[in-house]
């Protein structure tokens, strides 16, 4: 029931994701972009890649990248914004294992979508097949702190503000998940509104792992 319901939202969603005001989209593209600058990578397995907000920077790292979706909408929206030989899109549930070939990617990527997904158990087994050794599973979700006050994913419709189902995950569950799975942490950050006032709660949680062997 959740999977329709969040299914159902984000292809509802796509067309005016780009557009609307969304202090959390903008400031993962940020965090993306500043956690993964200095780092090279051959081939990227973008999860939830949705309209391709991020696709377009990784495109310029890597050799290939492979954006996954289960929003045929959004997939549609990022076809049409890259059209690249390098770029893959593919629908995919990520609740179901995933159809790329085993060891073969050296940085997943994940920008707020496990918060749509309650066994985070699942999602770093899966990270830890497709991943080459050494290879990197770096995560952007908004803060649990932020879900506390009630926070979550919406839109504005016609007929008002929809709600996307979401599920909280602690900083320690994310980190329980990937000791059990294979990963150690490399960086954890957290990434505020306002750089300059860390008194405030803070809008993201940014998370860089490393598989073991």
């Amino acid at each position: 029931m959740h999977k329709i319901m969040i299914q159902k939202a984000y292809d509802s969603w796509a067309n005016s994701y780009d557009n609307m005001v969304n202090k959390t989209r903008d400031l993962d593209k940020k965090a993306v972009r500043q956690s993964i600058a200095k780092l090279d990578y051959k081939t990227v397995l973008e999860l939830g890649c949705g309209t391709g907000k991020n696709t377009a920077f990784f495109m310029q790292k890597a050799d290939s990248v492979i954006g996954l979706d289960f929003s045929e909408e959004m997939l549609g929206i990022a076809k049409k914004k890259i059209a690249s030989e390098n770029v893959k899109f593919q629908y995919a549930d990520l609740t179901k294992k995933w159809q790329v070939k085993n060891c073969s990617i050296d940085l997943i990527s994940c920008s707020l979508t496990l918060e749509h997904i309650f066994d985070l158990d699942f999602i770093f087994q899966q990270g830890f097949e497709k991943l080459k050794s050494k290879g990197n599973f770096f995560i952007s979700e908004l803060h649990p702190f932020k879900q506390y006050t009630g926070s979550k994913a919406k839109f504005k419709t016609q007929d008002g503000v929809e709600e996307v189902e979401v599920f909280t995950h602690h900083i320690s569950d994310f980190l329980i998940a990937a000791n059990n799975n294979g990963f150690k942490l490399i960086k954890l950050e957290e990434w505020f509104d306002n750089p300059s006032k860390k008194d405030t709660i803070p809008r993201l949680v940014t998370f860089l792992f490393e598989k073991s062997n």
